[in-house]
């Protein structure tokens, strides 16, 4: 990776990822699960880089994942948000605030446990007042693509 794919990569993060510290670094370890999807790992962080060039932390490193705002949901959405399906208003049951555009987790309201990570489709205070409609763009979820060949990438490193 070019020092200049580094930086721009670096500076991504630091805007999207406001409230965690990235360390400074010269080496980003890419892994290509596709074309235009990846998994990053930048020291001992793992991130996930979407077709529409969006960075998001991978499901399986909680430790971040505790900084982003997140939305739970009933056991009824599981299923589908595990498919890829987005996010619906009738199926959220908690919110954290957060703003349009912003990265937002998914938990599970029984056990806690992280399913899924998107965009915001709305501001948290609107999506709140909805009755329906799509709330969170669902871009990495427990058993996708990246989730499972990170299984294989993590022997390898």
């Amino acid at each position: 990776m070019s020092k200049k794919d580094t930086e721009r990569i670096l500076k991504g993060l630091e805007k999207s990822w406001a409230k965690v510290t990235i360390p400074k670094t010269k080496n980003i370890k890419i892994f290509e699960i596709e074309e235009n999807k990846s998994i990053l790992i930048i020291d001992s962080m793992v991130a996930v880089l979407t077709a529409n060039e969006s960075i998001l932390p991978f499901l399986g490193k909680t430790e971040i994942l505790d900084i982003f705002p997140s939305v739970t949901v009933d056991s009824g959405s599981i299923k589908f948000i595990c498919n890829g399906a987005k996010i619906l208003r009738p199926g959220i049951v908690g919110f954290d605030s957060f703003k349009k555009n912003e990265i937002v987790t998914v938990k599970d309201e029984k056990f806690k446990k992280y399913l899924a990570i998107g965009l915001a489709l709305e501001d948290s205070d609107r999506a709140q007042a909805m009755e329906k409609g799509q709330i969170i763009n669902n871009l990495h979820f427990v058993g996708d693509k990246y989730w499972n060949a990170f299984k294989e990438i993590s022997f390898r490193i």
